[in-house]
């Protein structure tokens, strides 16, 4: 059924953003086409993939870039096949985050429910190799849910990243629509466990607007999120990577984004929302590093 609301619904000026320039972005994806990885920024085609290549920074995709699964909202391709691990990812993938000398790095995947881990072994060696060539290197991982397999969990936990995230996508009343493969209490009992795992690894998250839901649905969802201890939350909205997608249901205006941002902060007391229509989960990341200074573990 191809996807006609998109185009009944204009884009609000306040999500024009200029295409990027080829030499902005040039010389990031010439490293990663030569180490032959994957970027989110690039597979799911994100907005602000020209503001992060010019500066230098990445979120790598690996295990891809192929998904197990077909969400709706979605743009990255689905294969339901079993496939092997690369061994050599992970030495790849050190080496561009030493080239790129980065400060921050994100790892994220693609859902890999083939793998009796979830890919756990993957993300383990990925941190593993990044912190020998690169040990000031601060390392987020942004995982899928594991199927709810809690070892593999473990397996990814005792590497220790420094942040651990897990995106929560939507409100629950949407996940059959939105997430179907999903399950949004284990999306919340994987963060809850990150926690009482290890405590010291900041915890993180993030969700659409736009899908249907309801502002008093995003409250709730906040304050679950506040319930599950979770210190990071980030809110954005969503745009339909193309005609057989979910359409946009509305587009949220910056002052209401200002509104979630505030009452997360300011009234459950979250370390940080960064809440804007282009944020994205991994947008602005290194900014951790400004809060693991101002409160320290």
């Amino acid at each position: 059924m191809i996807n006609k609301a998109d185009n009944a619904l204009k884009k609000p000026d306040w999500l024009r953003v200029k295409a990027p320039q080829v030499e902005r972005i040039g010389n990031t994806a010439d490293l990663l086409s030569d180490l032959k990885l994957n970027t989110v920024c690039q597979e799911a085609s994100c907005p602000n993939i020209g503001e992060c290549f010019s500066s230098g920074t990445a979120t790598f995709l690996i295990m891809g870039p192929a998904c197990t699964r077909a969400c709706p909202y979605c743009d990255i391709k689905f294969d339901r096949s079993k496939r092997e691990l690369d061994p050599t990812e992970p030495y790849r993938l050190a080496e561009a985050v030493y080239r790129l000398n980065l400060n921050h790095v994100v790892i994220t995947s693609v859902n890999r429910d083939d793998l009796n881990d979830g890919g756990a072994s993957q993300f383990y060696s990925c941190v593993s190799e990044v912190r020998k060539k690169s040990p000031n290197t601060t390392i987020e991982l942004l995982i899928p849910d594991l199927c709810g397999n809690w070892e593999a969990l473990e397996k990814v936990l005792d590497v220790k990243p420094d942040v651990l995230n897990h995106n929560i996508e939507t409100v629950p009343s949407l996940y059959r629509k939105v997430r179907p493969q999903g399950n949004y209490e284990r999306s919340l009992n994987l963060l809850k466990k990150v926690r009482e795992y290890n405590s010291s690894i900041y915890t993180k998250s993030g969700f659409m607007l736009g899908l249907g839901e309801k502002d008093e649905e995003v409250l709730n969802l906040l304050m679950d999120l506040k319930k599950y201890d979770v210190d990071i939350v980030t809110i954005g909205q969503y745009l339909s990577p193309g005609p057989f997608h979910l359409p946009v249901q509305r587009f949220v205006s910056p002052s209401k984004f200002n509104f979630f941002k505030f009452f997360g902060e300011n009234e459950l007391n979250f370390l940080q929302v960064v809440s804007s229509p282009l944020t994205r989960s991994s947008y602005h990341a290194e900014e951790i590093q400004k809060l693991m200074k101002k409160y320290p573990r």
